[in-house]
């Protein structure tokens, strides 16, 4: 059979302490090295057992693998997502500038409106699960939605610009069970460069 590609841990395009103290080095170094890294490992092993078994021709539970391989691959693609979500609070912009900023305005009537609705969104979500905004093509519209877990709720082709991870392995060593505080802390370091970048590729291409 062909030689099939496989996931990859990404690199932070910043340091460990870089996010401080919003979120701590040893916080983010856990989050990333070992529950980031977990998910990588996990849909890397399930992909191996599929091709391992389709190369001896071997019966496999496709069920109980595709229910895996979702919730491992969509953990990966969410936190990769988180990661480029953030950005030292020393770099960043103090909201957001040109077509994220009009679109803000345009679906929820101001910044501080957005924030409130995305903060109720990522403190009410129930159990593990990220906060995310997303894009509606059909609609022209910014969404916000609650995704349990890393695969549930989501709705297909509406494609993610920002995620909020909400999972207490997120913040349980800065905050521990004061989700609320971690959402506020969150807001000092969004990289809006980075979300107006995927807004402006996304309706480019709707």
């Amino acid at each position: 059979m062909e030689q099939k590609g496989f996931y990859k841990l990404p690199e932070l395009k910043f340091e460990y302490g870089a996010l401080e103290p919003h979120i701590s080095l040893d916080q983010l170094k856990i989050h990333h090295q070992k529950h980031h890294q977990a998910y990588v490992d996990n849909a890397n092993n399930l992909l191996r057992k599929l091709d391992e078994a389709r190369l001896a021709d071997q019966k496999i539970d496709i069920k109980a693998i595709a229910k895996e391989l979702s919730f491992n691959v969509a953990g990966h693609v969410l936190h990769k997502i988180f990661w480029e979500s953030l950005t030292p609070a020393i770099n960043r912009q103090d909201e957001p500038m040109g077509t994220l900023k009009a679109e803000i305005e345009r679906n929820f009537g101001s910044l501080d409106r957005f924030k409130r609705e995305f903060s109720q969104a990522a403190v009410s979500t129930e159990g593990s699960g990220w906060a995310a905004l997303t894009y509606c093509r059909t609609t022209k519209r910014l969404m916000i939605v609650q995704i349990e877990k890393h695969n549930v709720n989501v709705i297909p082709k509406f494609p993610i610009l920002m995620v909020l991870d909400v999972w207490e392995h997120a913040y349980y060593m800065d905050y521990e069970n004061e989700r609320a505080k971690f959402i506020d802390a969150f807001w000092k370091i969004v990289n809006w460069v980075e979300v107006n970048r995927k807004l402006e590729y996304f309706m480019s291409k709707a």
